[in-house]
């Protein structure tokens, strides 16, 4: 069933409003601007994951984790939240008030790191707070490279971790979800990923990843075009086929009717974050789409 169309005319009317607002200014990482992650749980979970625009192959090997039975069992990062915390994470580093440090505070309990995110603390075996701990282990424990292949010299990161350490220990029971933890939790950022976040930050609008944020494909089509658009000059055609390895839908697209349904999905998001940032110029087309050169969302900061 389609989005009801009460919610989808407040969403416009809420874009609508923040067109005479200033924007929230937030970040997002550059390398996650190019290559997106994996939307749902991948099927072949003890083979690594791959994504790949153009030049530049994002490989993904999963972390392990304890499963019901208590074996262990293979796993990726995958969905809105890991997205949501990698643009807290570059917006965190990024603040002008904080110690030049890897270590990262994460809230002084579960519930006010989720309203951080912008994410409804819910409870329950399936609630959105078990849910949060998951993803960011899994974000945290699995292994990233970023391969640029048209310089063999070049790698943005080889056999990365997102963090080198980390301290969670917020309680996740419906009865002490608001209370403050006797220890800090915390996350120290490996020295690749830290360095990739302070010296390319992309600047994203933190209210329009909070306006998308149900939307895993959508969040990853905002900071594609807004980073796309601090460098190009020209307009492009891309093809659908190019799209689907860089955007990460589980759709097989070598058949007919998961190409159409491919582009329906990124069509349907596309529009959804033109609401949001109309000022991106993209046309769909029966090939692929055709990017004209626009202005950035966030106005590009002097270094």
């Amino acid at each position: 069933m389609g989005r009801p169309r009460t919610d989808l005319v407040a969403f416009v009317n809420q874009a609508v409003d923040s067109y005479e607002e200033p924007a929230e200014l937030g970040f997002h990482p550059r390398l996650f601007c190019q290559l997106a992650l994996p939307y749902k749980q991948p099927k072949d979970t003890g083979r690594p994951w791959r994504r790949r625009n153009g030049t530049v192959t994002l490989t993904i090997r999963p972390a392990v984790e304890v499963g019901p039975d208590g074996e262990d069992r293979y796993a990726f990062p995958f969905g809105n939240i890991p997205r949501l915390l990698l643009s807290w994470m570059a917006t965190e580093v990024q603040r002008p008030d904080r110690d030049d440090t890897p270590e990262l505070m994460l809230g002084e309990n579960i519930a006010a790191f989720m309203r951080q995110l912008g994410i409804v603390p819910s409870g329950g075996e399936k609630g959105s707070r078990i849910r949060l701990r998951r993803q960011m282990n899994l974000l945290f424990d699995s292994v990233i490279s970023a391969e640029v292949h048209s310089d063999p010299r070049h790698d943005i990161g080889a056999n990365f971790r997102i963090a080198a350490n980390k301290s969670l220990w917020w309680s996740d029971t419906d009865r002490n979800a608001d209370q403050r933890s006797l220890l800090p939790s915390t996350v120290t950022l490996s020295p690749e990923f830290y360095t990739e976040l302070v010296e390319h930050p992309v600047p994203v609008d933190m209210r329009t990843l909070r306006a998308l944020q149900s939307n895993p494909m959508a969040l990853d089509i905002y900071a594609w075009l807004t980073h796309r658009n601090s460098f190009a000059r020209r307009q492009s055609r891309i093809k659908w086929e190019q799209l689907h390895q860089q955007f990460g839908s589980t759709t097989d697209f070598k058949t007919k009717r998961g190409r159409w349904q491919f582009r329906d999905t990124f069509v349907s998001n596309l529009q959804r974050v033109i609401t949001w940032y109309p000022e991106a110029k993209v046309e769909p087309h029966a090939e692929g789409l055709i990017v004209y050169p626009a202005k950035t969302h966030i106005k590009q900061l002097s270094r």
